[in-house]
């Protein structure tokens, strides 16, 4: 988590995205368990690509979308844009906190492109290796983000009312609310963080893709992330594509490209038979994007020394609710292919729950 968190009963995990904001309110108590679980609009200048557009417009889309609904006020927020940074780095075993902290910062120094008096820097002991003269290492994952950027989005927040008690790194809230959902999950086994885990542990990793606003990719062995990037190129892209080719409303291209999809033969498609093919083609594109993403992922981090083999990939998010989505992936990459709900938002529409996963998961303590 990129900033401090404290013990509350009621928090709500806030996922912003282009044209929407979702919250999920969970009661923490030893355990968590959903209170409530919104979507509202959000103007489409108020936050794009990741980032705030507009702050004033964002605030009070907040402030009535938490009025309107009683929401707690303790939020914790996600932050997904490509100006934040991950880096796993492999340290020798540190017991002292201080120690480790201070052979992090130093490597962090080399590792992580911008100047760090200007970033906010957290890590986190993902897992362990040993090496074939076995010598034993730590694996540490770091994450560093602009400090103006995380500043501009707590202020927003803060300016609608809210206490944000923690910003976390979207990637992190995915995992948390998917990893123990499914048959192939390895639920009820301990973070590999708190294991002390090696490369003898042949569990394998997960890829999870969030299709949303923007891409949020990450890979994960349990509940530790092991690798983690942001592309742009996301489902909110390819309705700007079919709102320039046919003139609809974002929001309206939105819905055509769920009506759509990619599995179902245009003839048996009721509509504008132009906007069919329109719809069809943007998603034919978008979806070659994404399988591009999902595989130059998969590159760089199977050509890391020391790196997990990847088993499934779970897509979640808006964009995970396009019909034949997951077909087109799993055939293009051939690896097994899934789309997963945390169970607690599976009375939803299914559209309403996978724009509220990350929101779930970020709510959860980790």
């Amino acid at each position: 988590m990129l900033s401090s968190k404290k013990k509350t009963t009621l928090i709500v995990g806030l996922d912003i995205g282009a044209g929407s904001i979702a919250a999920a309110e969970m009661h923490i108590n030893g355990s968590a368990a959903l209170s409530q679980a919104v979507v509202a609009p959000l103007g489409a200048e108020a936050f794009r690509d990741g980032e705030i557009g507009d702050s004033d417009e964002l605030s009070a889309s907040l402030r009535e979308l938490f009025e309107r609904h009683k929401l707690a006020k303790e939020v914790r927020v996600g932050l997904a844009s490509q100006r934040v940074a991950f880096r796993k780095i492999s340290l020798p075993p540190l017991e002292s906190p201080d120690e480790l902290r201070a052979a992090v910062m130093f490597q962090a120094k080399e590792e992580i492109p911008m100047p760090l008096e200007s970033a906010v820097l957290d890590y986190q002991v993902v897992g362990g290796t040993q090496s074939g003269d076995g010598a034993k290492k730590i694996e540490v994952a770091i994450v560093a983000a602009r400090r103006e950027m995380v500043m501009k989005l707590v202020g927003a927040v803060r300016s609608a009312g809210l206490r944000p008690v923690g910003v976390d790194l979207s990637a992190f809230g995915m995992i948390r609310a998917l990893a123990g959902q499914g048959g192939n999950s390895q639920a009820g086994t301990p973070d590999i963080s708190q294991t002390g885990g090696t490369t003898e542990d042949l569990t394998p990793a997960t890829l999870y893709c969030s299709f949303g606003d923007v891409t949020n990719l990450a890979i994960a062995r349990r509940f530790g992330c092991l690798f983690a990037r942001v592309s742009h190129a996301g489902f909110e892209r390819i309705a700007a594509r079919l709102s320039e080719r046919t003139e609809l409303t974002l929001d309206h291209s939105r819905q055509w490209l769920l009506h759509v999809g990619l599995r179902t033969p245009l003839e048996e498609l009721e509509g504008n038979p132009d906007h069919l093919a329109a719809a069809r083609e943007c998603l034919q594109e978008g979806a070659a994007i994404l399988v591009d993403d999902l595989r130059l992922s998969l590159d760089y981090y199977g050509s890391q020394e020391h790196a997990a083999p990847v088993g499934p990939i779970v897509l979640c998010g808006h964009g995970s609710a396009i019909d034949g989505l997951a077909d087109k992936v799993r055939n293009d990459l051939a690896q097994e292919v899934t789309v997963r709900l945390p169970q607690a938002l599976a009375d939803l529409p299914k559209t309403q729950a996978a724009r509220l996963t990350l929101a779930y998961g970020l709510a959860l303590d980790r």
